[in-house]
């Protein structure tokens, strides 16, 4: 009978694909990937909210401090005998540890915080209701004169070097000496015009160099931007000189110590390259003594090249306040712009990848004038190329998507319809803006934690961290 049977066909073999392991990389290389990272941002951003703020309502000797009267007269009255450049902080920056704090204000006061008991106020682990415990300041002073910008000495953490707009001296101070006198001043060099009066310079910027403990730069009034060797004597050593004499209120130095960035009152960002270019060797040479830019972008005259953007907006110089290096990604150089625009400048390509404008502060009845009297100073993040940045027309800061790749919201090249249907990113990237208390002035970011300090125009201090999930 079997004969007669007909053959029975073989059933196709189904093959079962496995489901990709999509962990794999990160658990076998112990790493996260640029991409995952750049991923998770996009919740990082998300989750950030204003958890702490400590006003300025410090003492020096039992009686309160010049801020702290400002303050208080602010309050009461109307019309305050001061003007409003003397009210607010200015600057503020972490160590490279995280462990200190420093903020200066317009009023004259220099305080280094311990962040550890700072934050401590904001978790709950100290009972509710309980003010700032003074003691715990590692350092406040009130020297009397308008203070503008603070930095940490890179190479040596136990020093802040401060100054101010109406002065030509950087006043350094040793956190380890309780003294109200500063362990060294370093002043500019005269500069005569030809009537023979003297021409003002005050300073504007502070930066140090990395592994030398030594050296010190800091851009004026005037202009121009002042090197010192401490261990040469109190005036600078070397100039460099813009091509105009306006003012310079930011400068950045790069990763190798070579290239110095500032950029000022008319938009327009300068490059020294203190190896040499133009000039002779910045740092050997002792016979020349002011330097040239080796080159100079006019940051209207790259944002007109984006297309897109000059459509939709009209396009004027503006004053850039502050630019900064995105620390996990070096070439980015970050400005930010006095009508509240922020961007990026890529230094290898020379051409600007990012941009974010917000809405005009006039849309919100903001104080426009007054506004421009204070310097914004943002902050990167320590890492996802996130930069923070105070509100121009509102009390908050905003959260911006910097990554360097069109798959960032802010990039010149990014598409909406590319990241929708983008298998690699089931959730789409966006800004974020998170609003506080207080209008902010400066920010500064933990190292380690991410956590934002905003300084603001009433001299407080706003701690914004991921957001606590009650239990």
């Amino acid at each position: 009978m079997e004969k007669y049977l007909l053959p029975q066909k073989p059933s196709p073999k189904r093959v079962q694909r496995r489901h990709e392991w999509k962990r794999s990389l990160i658990e076998l290389q112990g790493r996260f990937e640029p991409k995952y990272r750049h991923h998770l941002s996009a919740l990082l951003i998300q989750s950030y909210t204003e958890i702490g703020a400590f006003p300025h309502f410090y003492h020096v000797d039992g009686v309160p401090c010049q801020t702290h009267l400002n303050r208080l007269a602010r309050a009461v009255n109307m019309d305050p005998p001061f003007p409003i450049t003397s009210q607010g902080i200015s600057a503020l920056e972490f160590d490279t540890k995280g462990i200190y704090l420093v903020s200066v204000t317009k009023s004259g006061c220099l305080t280094v915080h311990d962040f550890e008991t700072l934050y401590c106020h904001t978790s709950g682990l100290v009972p509710l209701g309980l003010k700032e415990d003074e003691s715990k300041h590692v350092l406040h002073l009130s020297l009397n004169r308008q203070l503008d910008v603070v930095r940490w000495n890179i190479a040596n953490q136990d020093e802040v070097a401060c100054t101010s707009m109406k002065k030509n001296e950087v006043l350094i101070f040793d956190i380890g000496y309780i003294s109200s006198e500063p362990v060294e001043v370093l002043r500019t060099r005269r500069t005569v015009t030809l009537h023979g009066s003297d021409v003002h310079k005050g300073l504007t910027d502070i930066a140090f160099t990395i592994f030398d403990k030594s050296r010190l730069i800091a851009s004026d009034t005037n202009g121009m931007v002042n090197l010192w060797d401490r261990r040469m004597g109190v005036l600078p050593y070397l100039e460099l000189t813009s091509n105009c004499r306006s003012t310079i209120n930011s400068i950045q130095v790069n990763v190798e110590n070579q290239i110095v960035f500032g950029a000022g009152r008319h938009g327009t960002i300068y490059m020294w390259d203190l190896r040499g270019g133009r000039s002779s060797s910045g740092f050997q040479s002792h016979k020349e003594v002011c330097h040239p830019p080796i080159t100079s972008w006019k940051v209207a005259s790259m944002l007109e090249k984006i297309g897109t953007l000059k459509a939709q907006s009209a396009i004027v110089p503006k004053e850039v306040h502050s630019i900064d290096f995105d620390p996990s990604c070096p070439y980015q150089l970050a400005f930010h712009l006095d009508d509240g625009w922020s961007g990026v400048l890529d230094i290898y390509n020379c051409q600007v990848t990012h941009v974010h404008c917000p809405p005009p502060a006039w849309l919100n009845d903001s104080n426009i004038s007054a506004d421009l009297l204070y310097l914004r100073k943002p902050s990167w993040l320590p890492t996802y190329s996130i930069y923070a940045v105070g509100s121009s027309s509102a009390n908050g800061i905003h959260l911006l998507d910097f990554y360097p790749d069109p798959s960032s919201p802010c990039h010149v090249d990014y598409s909406m319809d590319i990241e929708r249907h983008s298998s690699a990113n089931n959730q789409e990237k966006q800004n974020k803006f998170v609003p506080l208390s207080e209008a902010v002035t400066a920010c500064a970011a933990h190292p380690i934690n991410g956590a934002i300090i905003a300084g603001t125009k009433n001299s407080s201090l706003l701690v914004a961290s991921q957001h606590k999930q009650s239990t």
